[in-house]
């Protein structure tokens, strides 16, 4: 068995972290070096405290267990266990590399069982930056099944989470792994995420694909304007201007322009 785990929680509801830190302390091999109360305090702390675990909950606002798991910078992203009291995010949690998935609430016995498991993955001592990377992009794509519309993107910039409202996004651009997002105010901002995994999670009554590396939000439509070939140019409340395929102009002729 390898040394003592260096252990952080992160979880929202105080009651919760409390009860979980009493269960790690009664075991001998841990150290509890942190406890947050939301994903982006969940960030910071892991960066700064290079624990051996993160024990996540899954339902954080804001920034969930997921999120945090993708923006972790991938060099210091520990190990991680998933913590939740619905057993319907089981698969989702394993989708994402999870160590494992602990039930709400926490039973001895079940933590245990992780903390050895944690044990012999470290003395594996398997490629930990491989097994990151490929965490941060299960994670990613794991996301993508919530059944809830997006209502505020987590965006990495240097040492800060920013939270970008979806109702302030005008639109949303792919340039290869990249997805470049502009708000209304012009502000720009870029994630590492696939444009058909952000758009599922996005409500399609108000963000319509206008190309395959574009969308748009309605509601920032100020002028369509024809274009040679039977395409179309749009024009958006922050004076962006962006293309749309001609297979798209089809459906915005259809479904947009009639009054």
């Amino acid at each position: 068995m390898t040394g003592r785990l260096r252990i952080v929680i992160a979880d929202d509801e105080r009651p919760a972290r409390a009860f979980l830190a009493r269960l790690l302390k009664e075991c001998g091999d841990v150290e509890l070096v942190g406890e947050a109360a939301g994903g982006a305090e969940a960030i910071a702390l892991i960066e700064s405290a290079k624990p051996d675990l993160a024990l996540l909950d899954l339902q954080m606002p804001e920034v969930d267990g997921l999120s945090v798991v993708r923006l972790v910078k991938r060099s210091l992203l520990p190990l991680f266990a998933f913590v939740t009291a619905h057993d319907a995010y089981a698969v989702r949690a394993f989708e994402a590399n999870a160590v494992d998935f602990l039930l709400k609430p926490v039973e001895p016995l079940r933590l245990r069982h992780t903390l050895d498991r944690v044990h012999a993955r470290l003395a594996r001592g398997a490629d930990r930056g491989a097994a990151a990377e490929r965490a941060r992009q299960a994670a990613a794509q794991a996301t993508s099944g919530d059944a809830e519309y997006l209502r505020r993107i987590p965006v990495r910039q240097k040492e800060d989470i920013v939270l970008v409202p979806v109702a302030q996004l005008a639109s949303v651009v792919a340039d290869g792994e990249l997805l470049h997002l502009t708000t209304v105010d012009a502000r720009h901002y870029t994630i590492n995420y696939r444009l058909k995994d952000l758009a599922a999670r996005l409500d399609p009554a108000t963000f319509v694909r206008i190309s395959r590396s574009a969308l748009v939000n309605l509601d920032m439509l100020s002028k369509v304007s024809a274009m040679p070939g039977g395409t179309y140019l749009v024009t958006l409340t922050n004076k962006q201007q962006l293309s749309v395929s001609r297979q798209r102009a089809r459906d915005l002729r259809e479904e947009l322009l009639k009054l």
